[in-house]
């Protein structure tokens, strides 16, 4: 294996280089084992940085022959305190070259920005943890607690063959851990402030939905289509999945979601009451953030896939639709009580995959050390909790009781429109904020 150049002791010179170099491991997953690619190649080169510098690196595929994932722990002052698991995923979602300004896989620094994908999700927060995780040992730098750095497989697609394999089958990896981060939260919001100027919140994820994809199955009987079927598989499935797709599940609002809103009333000066059948539009004032604040307070079903038929003139037996569903913490038996009500009776569901919802506190010696971190580099910052719409590695380190947060820290320009970029077409992340969150991801754990 060769290292590569320009990984230096500096984190904040160093990470724009590394993740221009992640970006240019195609890692693509696909959701199928023959077509995903790269996390193998791009493990072992990880790998090669950590034992450069004398890490003890394990390597290890979780579940299928090239799903590479890579281990490194470094012992702190008190190995007796929990240890903190940093944890970033490899993998990303494909991209169509022919839609990107930049080829998707170029790994591209021009304008300010970082191209490719992946540059948000996450191999920004994987160059982070390199460069630290070099400096740390270079420097001889001893964390307060143990460290243990997790470069992981197939987060895209749930990570069947990824951390959830190795939470079944190697737990031992975990040993001592009581608390984790990784993505998506230590991004920065503008927000205009009631007294005039602005201020920066860092908005850290405690808590996200349910990750839910189910498939609904409608069987008929088949025949000519020619002949009248009051008994259509396909026609029964789309009424349900058009249900399904038109449905408004009720808002809820958590307590993780109104601690948010409440920050943001008191820095701006609007009002988010909780009760007020009108909460969603007063959200539409805080502009392009509001897309994901929108999607946490009330649990949703988007049909995304339809199955059926072989031959336009023959009426099939089964037709399928697929469901992506994400769920609000607590919300699960009401949830599937309302889809039931909803698909009726001759449409039956059953979960493809089903990771349930997670939530924290925002309180602790850990946050304090995010604050502080964020603090020493940006003096008018202010952290607070959100909770996310989607689901992460997160859901599989929670069953082993590790308190999880999202802290990728990265200070934003007031007019990028963040949540877009994610699994989006040009996905870039500004050169600045990369450095930012290298100088910051140095200092929190350096002080965690």
């Amino acid at each position: 294996m060769t290292v590569a150049t320009g990984v230096g002791p500096d984190p904040v010179d160093a990470v724009v280089d590394v993740v221009s170099r992640l970006i240019r491991f195609d890692t693509s997953n696909t959701g199928d084992l023959d077509t995903t690619k790269g996390e193998a190649e791009c493990a072992r080169w990880i790998a090669a940085q950590l034992e450069d510098v004398g890490y003890q690196v394990e390597y290890l595929e979780s579940g299928a022959p090239g799903r590479g994932n890579v281990f490194a722990r470094l012992a702190g002052a008190d190995s007796s305190r929990g240890a903190l698991l940093i944890h970033g995923h490899l993998d990303v979602v494909p991209a169509e070259a022919a839609d990107w300004s930049v080829h998707p896989f170029s790994g591209a620094v021009e304008d300010g920005y970082v191209w490719g994908r992946g540059a948000v999700d996450m191999k920004d927060m994987v160059g982070m943890m390199i460069v630290v995780a070099r400096q740390f040992r270079r420097a001889g730098i001893v964390p307060p607690r143990d460290l243990v750095f997790a470069f992981l497989a197939d987060e895209e697609n749930g990570g069947r063959y990824g951390s959830h394999w190795l939470v079944d089958n190697r737990p031992d990896l975990f040993d001592g851990v009581t608390e984790a981060v990784g993505e998506v939260g230590g991004f920065s919001l503008t927000v205009p402030r009631r007294e005039g100027g602005e201020r920066r919140l860092y908005l850290i994820e405690t808590a996200e939905k349910g990750l839910q994809w189910m498939r609904l199955t409608a069987r008929g009987r088949a025949g000519h289509g020619s002949m009248v079927h009051d008994h259509n598989a396909v026609t029964a499935l789309a009424e349900a999945v058009a249900r399904l797709g038109r449905h408004r599940f009720p808002l809820v609002p958590t307590d993780t979601v109104m601690q948010f809103l409440t920050a943001i009333g008191e820095e701006t000066g609007h009002s988010f009451d909780a009760d007020s059948p009108d909460l969603e539009g007063a959200i539409e004032k805080l502009g392009p953030i509001a897309r994901i604040v929108k999607a946490t307070l009330r649990d949703t079903a988007n049909p995304t896939m339809l199955k059926a038929g072989y031959k336009a003139n023959v009426v099939p037996a089964i037709a399928e639709a697929m469901v992506d569903c994400r769920v609000l913490p607590g919300r699960q038996a009401a949830f599937e009580a309302e889809i039931d009500e909803l698909i009726g009776p001759d449409v039956t569901r059953e979960w493809v995959t089903d990771l349930p919802s997670y939530e924290t506190s925002f309180d602790g010696d850990l946050v304090d050390a995010m604050n502080s971190a964020l603090l020493a580099v940006d003096p008018d910052a202010r952290t607070v909790p959100y909770m996310l719409s989607g689901g992460t590695d997160a859901k599989a380190f929670a069953r082993l009781g590790i308190r999880c947060f999202g802290f990728t820290p990265l200070r934003l320009p007031p007019e990028l429109d963040f949540s877009a970029l994610f699994h989006g077409v040009d996905e870039r992340v500004p050169v600045d904020a990369l450095r930012f969150g290298a100088d910051v991801m140095s200092r929190f754990l350096t002080h965690c």
